[in-house]
């Protein structure tokens, strides 16, 4: 391992290993990569998670990969031997696990907490809906998994907070020192007038798209609310549209929905998410809980394709804009 002196090092201990073109959190994390990169970082990124046949190669980029084990001092003599400038935890979970070990030895490393978005604020929705509720604050902060959330972003030197609405949430409920959160929404190129000459116009365009990570659980919530409840009232006013639906990793349940007869039809994972919503008119995001930014609206924006959504769905996308 090159230990020059010259070299600013750092390190990202993630949840998974990337895959871009099946999550949204996979391309934020390859824009941080990215970011990392062109500011002069020397990479390294270690996981206890397996690769899979969809992962994206970090070699190829220059960042230097490696397994590590959980609970195991062999992480120990890895860090002390890397002695990386700055560490960011993909998701507080990894915190946890990895956190006071990278404070132990490295207790001059800067710690970083990548939240891809409040979890605690994803499930705590969730289980007002599986209950049939509102969704309140109070509950939110109350929930074992704030409390767990909060300290991890109470332990780092900072954190990286994607949504508007999360920075307002963590600001202004819970009084957290603005020193200790950046807002970094994604982090995207301007769309040229070259890209908008290239895009479908509406006429040429057909039906309506629906796309998601199936091990995202505001995305089976949303693909089957949509078949169940919208869909036969959207057919119901448009009898030979249909809508076609994406996402890696979709479960037999949502593909038991699939009925051409009824204009559903469930395609699976897609390479190039982009090419097939550039053709859809209308781009479907009926999303009952959830939290962070919608990697879909903004790829549908990138496309421009027009996008219905819900509130939550919506939330921090448009800053002052009226949705």
């Amino acid at each position: 391992m090159d230990t020059g002196g010259n070299i600013k090092r750092a390190l990202i201990i993630g949840l998974v290993w990337p895959e871009p073109n099946s999550t949204a959190a996979g391309g934020r994390m390859l824009q941080l990569i990215q970011l990392f990169i062109k500011n002069g970082y020397r990479l390294t990124y270690a996981s206890t998670a397996a690769e899979t046949e969809f992962t994206y190669d970090l070699n190829l980029i220059g960042v230097d990969k490696i397994t590590i084990q959980l609970n195991h001092p062999s992480f120990d003599n890895f860090i002390k031997e890397l002695n990386p400038e700055f560490v960011l935890f993909d998701r507080f979970m990894v915190e946890e696990q990895f956190g006071w070990r990278v404070a132990k030895h490295l207790p001059k490393a800067l710690r970083i907490l990548d939240t891809e978005d409040l979890h605690s604020l994803r499930f705590t929705r969730h289980e007002a809906l599986k209950a049939n509720r509102d969704f309140a604050l109070e509950q939110w902060l109350q929930y074992d998994m704030t409390k767990r959330e909060i300290a991890s972003i109470f332990r780092c030197d900072f954190s990286l907070i994607i949504s508007g609405f999360e920075m307002e949430l963590l600001q202004k409920t819970l009084r957290i020192d603005q020193r200790l959160l950046v807002h970094l929404p994604f982090l995207l190129d301007n769309i040229t007038d070259n890209e908008i000459k290239e895009w479908l116009s509406f006429e040429n365009r057909e039906g309506f798209i629906c796309i998601g990570n199936g091990k995202h659980a505001p995305n089976i919530d949303a693909m089957i609310w949509l078949k169940n409840d919208i869909w036969p009232v959207i057919r119901q006013h448009l009898p030979t549209v249909n809508v076609h639906i994406y996402g890696a990793y979709l479960s037999e349940r949502i593909k038991q929905l699939h009925n051409p007869k009824e204009g559903f039809y469930v395609m699976g994972r897609v390479a190039k998410v982009k090419e097939v919503m550039g053709k859809a008119r209308i781009n479907l995001a009926p999303l009952r809980f959830g939290a962070g930014l919608k990697g879909k609206l903004i790829e549908a924006m990138q496309t421009g394709t027009p996008s219905t959504t819900t509130t939550i769905g919506a939330e921090g996308m448009f800053q002052d804009l009226s949705w």
